[in-house]
């Protein structure tokens, strides 16, 4: 049996507080321990010289054309190290996803809206990251894709669970979760910090992770990627590691 609420968004308390709507649009105010991005200074240098080769793989692969900007590919976080919360242990690290059977398991325990919509936005067979997060070293480790679409995710109806939500009902669920499964480890760890590096040089020169979530909406751990941020990401795999 899957492992009980180890992937949720924090932020969930101040959102049951506010419609639907309203906080479907807005991200959460207080901190995400989830996500303490409060990472170490990006490594020095530029990444310049790779989004620009980089750049001309997608032209000569495009004939140049630029892609339309839609989200097609996810960032799922997840906690590799195990912590309590309300007495149930929420680590789930991607090892954790390849010992389930099939290695496929429910993503479940997201309480934060705008994270819940993400998730009825996914849509079969599409690719995410599996990114460890509230660690040491946060950063990118696997890939999986999303094998069943948005369902009521069971946890918010369970007392025991530290996810239950009793404002919500079994005929109009607040909730919901998605089923994964894994694809593959990346070739290497992605370290947030390498990323980040790649970001702070894109804001300046265009690249395409210049407006990337993980560092505009650092909080929710659901979060959308386009086409352009999910090859350049993945491309870093290739590189060796700075």
């Amino acid at each position: 049996m899957p492992w009980p609420s180890r992937k949720r968004d924090k932020g969930a308390v101040a959102d049951k507080k506010e419609p639907d709507a309203k906080i479907a649009k807005t991200e959460e105010e207080t901190p995400d321990k989830e996500e303490e991005e409060k990472s170490t200074k990006p490594p020095a240098g530029s990444s310049k010289s790779g989004w620009k080769n980089w750049k001309k793989t997608k032209e000569s692969d495009s004939g140049g054309e630029e892609s339309k900007i839609t989200y097609c590919h996810w960032l799922l976080k997840s906690e590799p190290e195990s912590r309590l919360e309300k007495g149930v242990d929420v680590k789930f690290s991607i090892d954790d996803l390849k010992a389930q059977p099939n290695q496929t398991t429910f993503w479940d325990g997201v309480r934060n809206y705008q994270a819940r919509n993400f998730l009825r936005a996914m849509k079969l067979g599409q690719q995410a990251f599996f990114y460890h997060s509230n660690c040491k070293e946060p950063g990118i480790v696997g890939i999986v894709k999303i094998v069943k679409e948005a369902y009521p995710d069971h946890t918010q109806f369970d007392q025991k669970d530290p996810h239950y939500d009793s404002s919500s009902r079994k005929e109009n669920p607040k909730w919901s979760m998605v089923d994964v499964q894994f694809v593959r480890m990346t070739k290497r760890f992605i370290p947030l910090s390498e990323i980040k590096a790649h970001h702070l040089a894109h804001k300046a020169d265009g690249g395409p992770l210049k407006n990337m979530m993980l560092f505009t909406r650092q909080r929710l751990s659901i979060q959308p990627l386009t086409q352009e941020e999910f090859d350049f990401v993945l491309s870093l795999e290739e590189e060796k590691p700075r």
